[in-house]
């Protein structure tokens, strides 16, 4: 215990305490890049446009050459850079931020934010149909990483340094700073521990002051009223999780094959962003509501000034729009593409909806703000974010159920489809499986047998409770295998199976081991890889697993722990870490 006398600077300098002030540091640079971000995004459409204002209000004055030449000019732009400068700024960026926690402990080369700043903001200024959100996200991590490499923060740590990062950059973009925390705490950092969760917080509360200090505290939308009509609603909200999720697997679906299709052109990569720029021209030439962020489009939906012809067409054109852009190489987020797609469902899908049953039904613009967080949900299987991004939107606690059963809806029937949403199916396709903040591949490429310990307790499955409460005392063993005359595993018990019966008078010596052991325990073999076993533990919820020998009568060799297994993975992150050799985290 701490001395109680112990000076104020010294319990300022304790590591917790110290991650608190570096929390509020992040916060107040990823707020600050968030206020740059914006300045410079309405700089870079002037200069391809001059003007600054929603592209729907100006739309028609621009000639069609400028709609065909900008986006393609911007594309060559964000191509140099992504292939010169920094390849991390190609994209919607998120992917990057988990490949750099699973695989380099959260360290992010310094360039990526000023580089991700530049790409986004011209990508977006001269029509790319991405969003401003994923960008921040992207460079609030990278400033978090930053300052974690600047004061040297130990490895354990800097992925919530990223983290407080990643909170603070959608925390100032959306003003949402709980949706900001969640998200990182649910995407990014995957732990919702309390040594996460404090500096998270913190970092989201600055970046949202300072974000509103700038540009005040108003939703990005006009929100409508919202109010539920009647119970019977409830009944459509699961149905309409339904079309969220199939729309967000299109999209996300045809951002990969269309970035397949990039990919194989034979021409060099610099150029791809400006083909992709070119098509994209012609696509808002015929639908001007799909440039740049499109909320005039969203705001005019949420209004009901949308027709519903239209509304079902700008899904597929969104689709198109946004998977052109990033597929072919530009930089931007798809967390803004998801609410125009899921506004657009929405709207569409209340407008049936209500013509069928206008007694019964809200008007179409509630669907259409609730499929919002259902297409977010869909595509990133983050549910939490997605209802609490709406929610701090509108401030409506009405709103909170029909998200609730759209967001849960579309994720679960979506995971159950697709396994990897839109984030992990692009670490997939770089042959990187991360799951829980782990790369699946490192551990696939390890056997049981070679961290697995041969230091294990067997007692035969006669023995009697009495003598295995001694063997407990003497042992010092969590598990005690519990085995045949033939020396073949029947089950295992733990100190936990013998509470039940540890007060009863007379059972001493009538229980046996075979009586108090589970039984057909879950097991691995020496030849299994290190992913499957912990895959096994955790199914089952267990801490370590008994290690048969492989033939045709297997026997117990060894016990394989969580412990060793996260050992195993530590070291290989390591090794891996050496072996991409010095210059790795060069500006």
């Amino acid at each position: 215990m701490a001395d109680k006398s112990e000076p104020l600077f010294l319990k300022l300098r304790r590591p917790n305490i110290r991650f608190l002030f570096l929390a509020i540091l992040i916060g107040g640079l990823a707020g600050y890049g968030a206020v740059l971000f914006k300045l410079i995004l309405k700089y870079m459409q002037w200069l391809f446009y001059q003007d600054t204002a929603d592209w729907l209000t100006f739309a028609g004055s621009v000639p069609l050459w400028m709609k065909l030449v900008m986006p393609t000019a911007g594309g060559l732009v964000v191509g140099l850079v992504v292939s010169y400068f920094a390849s991390e700024a190609k994209g919607h960026g998120v992917p990057e931020v988990m490949q750099a926690i699973a695989l380099r402990g959260g360290r992010i080369r310094k360039r990526v934010a000023a580089a991700k700043i530049f790409a986004s903001a011209v990508t977006i200024g001269s029509g790319g149909s991405v969003g401003r959100e994923g960008p921040m996200v992207q460079i609030g991590a990278s400033i978090g990483s930053s300052v974690g490499q600047i004061f040297k923060i130990p490895r354990v740590h800097m992925k919530t340094m990223v983290g407080c990062g990643a909170a603070a950059g959608i925390a100032a973009t959306f003003n949402a700073p709980i949706a900001g925390v969640l998200f990182a705490l649910e995407i990014i950092i995957g732990d919702f521990g309390v040594m996460q969760f404090s500096p998270v917080v913190l970092s989201s509360v600055m970046a949202t002051a300072i974000s509103r200090y700038y540009f005040g505290d108003f939703p990005h939308f006009d929100i409508p009223t919202y109010s539920i009509v009647s119970l019977w609603e409830y009944l459509f909200y699961p149905v309409l999780g339904v079309v969220t999720g199939l729309v967000a697997l299109a999209f996300t679906n045809s951002l990969y094959w269309l970035e397949d299709r990039f990919d194989a052109m034979p021409i060099p990569d610099w150029t791809k962003p400006a083909i992709g720029g070119a098509v994209l021209g012609v696509v808002f030439a015929v639908y001007p509501q799909v440039f740049g962020v499109g909320y005039g489009a969203m705001n005019a939906t949420l209004l009901d000034k949308t027709p519903f012809a239209l509304m079902l067409v700008l899904v597929a054109v969104k689709i198109v729009a946004s998977s052109v852009t990033l597929g072919s190489g530009g930089s931007g987020g798809i967390f803004a593409p998801s609410l125009f797609m899921g506004c657009m469902t929405g709207g569409a899908f209340g407008y049936v909806v209500h013509m069928l049953l206008p007694a019964y039904t809200a008007t179409p613009a509630a669907y259409a703000l609730v499929a919002m967080g259902g297409l977010v949900a869909g595509t990133t299987y983050a549910p939490i974010t997605a209802i609490l991004i709406i929610f701090e939107m509108t401030s409506d606690y009405s709103i909170i159920l029909p998200l609730m059963l759209t967001c849960i809806t579309a994720t679960v029937m979506n995971s159950t489809i697709q396994r990897a949403s839109i984030y992990t199916t692009k670490l997939l396709r770089r042959g990187i499986d991360i799951e829980a903040g782990r790369e699946r591949h490192l551990l696939s490429h390890m056997l049981v047998k070679e961290v697995m310990v041969r230091d294990f307790v067997t007692i035969p499955q006669t023995m009697t409770l009495s003598s295995i409460l001694w063997t407990f005392k003497t042992e010092n063993a969590p598990y005690l295998h519990v085995v045949d005359e033939d020396q073949r595993l029947t089950g295992i018990i733990s100190f936990r199976d013998l509470r039940a019966v540890l007060n009863e008078e007379g059972l001493a010596d009538l229980l046996i081991a075979h009586d108090l052991a589970t039984q057909n325990p879950v097991t691995v073999t020496t030849d299994d890889t290190l992913q499957d076993a912990l895959d096994k533990i955790t199914d089952r919820g267990v801490s370590q697993l008994p290690v048969l020998s492989t033939g045709k009568e297997p026997r117990v060799v060894g016990t394989l722990t969580e412990l060793a297994i996260d050992a195993a993975y530590n070291s290989a992150t390591v090794r891996a870490e050496i072996a991409e050799g010095p210059n790795r985290d060069a500006l």
